[in-house]
């Protein structure tokens, strides 16, 4: 089928440690979940010396790589996402450990490059507004997105808006919880995919494989992985009792990896939390439903959030003209 070239589009990317997901998304009608052509990944291109520069002119190079290849497309402007913590109202990748920059202008630099406009964002802060809009978490205000795979992050909804703090909101992994044995430590180092890996690697020897591999062990019944399991749960309660008790959190969203345990996961996460609350309201516990594609979908929705603002503006400014016109 021939697509007319008047078919509008947002050119999305997902940028993360190891590779970046790219993907033109398509103008949908309000509530509808677009449609997302010729997904692909590719190796993140990474620079010690220049992590920022590097990224701009890679993500620059899979623009023109894109466009060359999809002419029927007109493509309106450019959403990213990346890792780490992010200044979204200023545009800047204010640290990523992985990635190596440091308050680094992203925003800017990729609109200067890419001569259209960009909408900048953290990932899984995306992901959080797309599962809002489209996904899991529609019709709540006071929401919870957590992303729970070989770390952890969350996006937080507090009277139907996100929190972000200049960047630092949603950072739950690194809140410190109460840890095996006694002491605290930082959240995901109990309660993550990769710390149910590492915990039960580091204790049972020559184990080959991950999180899902533990909790086939455990159902099988392997102390050793029942006990890890149990403790990366009780990790997951502590911090969600905490937001749900801090900040009215009703609905919490669960994705990444760890997800896709299914009731192995969510009955005994949804035990524990209620062994912590008191008169608080029990949170609905629910699956992300958007799955890979969230970020995505969430940075084209940002991207088109962006070219209505630009036009607001614009149509605001012309009436002005006009008006100012017929006083002369």
């Amino acid at each position: 089928m021939t697509i007319p070239h008047s078919v509008r589009a947002i050119l999305a990317f997902d940028v993360g440690g190891t590779d970046t997901k790219a993907g033109l998304v398509l103008s949908a009608a309000p509530g509808e979940i677009p449609e997302i052509r010729d997904i692909q990944r590719f190796p993140t291109a990474l620079d010690a010396e220049q992590p920022g520069e590097v990224l701009v002119e890679f993500l620059a190079g899979l623009v023109d790589r894109y466009t060359a290849a999809h002419p029927e497309f007109a493509v309106d402007a450019i959403g990213v996402s990346v890792p780490g913590l992010v200044d979204e109202q200023q545009g800047i990748g204010i640290y990523a450990a992985n990635l190596g920059w440091r308050d680094y202008p992203f925003k800017a630099s990729l609109q200067e490059r890419l001569a259209r406009p960009v909408a900048f964002g953290h990932d899984v802060g995306v992901a959080g507004d797309a599962e809002v809009a489209l996904g899991a978490g529609q019709g709540a205000e006071n929401a919870m997105i957590l992303v729970v795979g070989t770390g952890i992050a969350a996006a937080l909804y507090v009277d139907g808006r996100r929190l972000r703090a200049a960047g630092y909101a949603g950072e739950v992994g690194h809140a410190m919880a109460p840890a095996p044995g006694g002491g605290l430590k930082i959240m995901e180092a109990t309660g993550s995919a990769g710390a149910i890996t590492r915990r039960y690697a580091a204790a049972s020897t020559g184990f080959i494989g991950g999180a899902r591999e533990v909790l086939e062990r455990a159902q099988h019944g392997d102390a050793l992985a029942a006990g890890i399991w149990s403790e990366a749960i009780a990790a997951l309660a502590f911090s969600i009792a905490q937001a749900v008790a801090m900040i009215g959190v009703s609905k919490v969203v669960i994705g990444g990896g760890l997800a896709e345990s299914g009731a192995a996961l969510f009955e005994p996460l949804a035990a524990e939390i209620d062994k912590l609350l008191t008169f608080q309201p029990r949170p609905s516990l629910i699956k992300a439903s958007l799955g890979q594609d969230a970020g995505l979908i969430g940075s084209a929705l940002n991207a088109q959030a962006l070219l209505a603002q630009q036009d607001e503006s614009l149509s605001v400014s012309t009436d002005n003209g006009e008006g100012l016109e017929a006083i002369l």
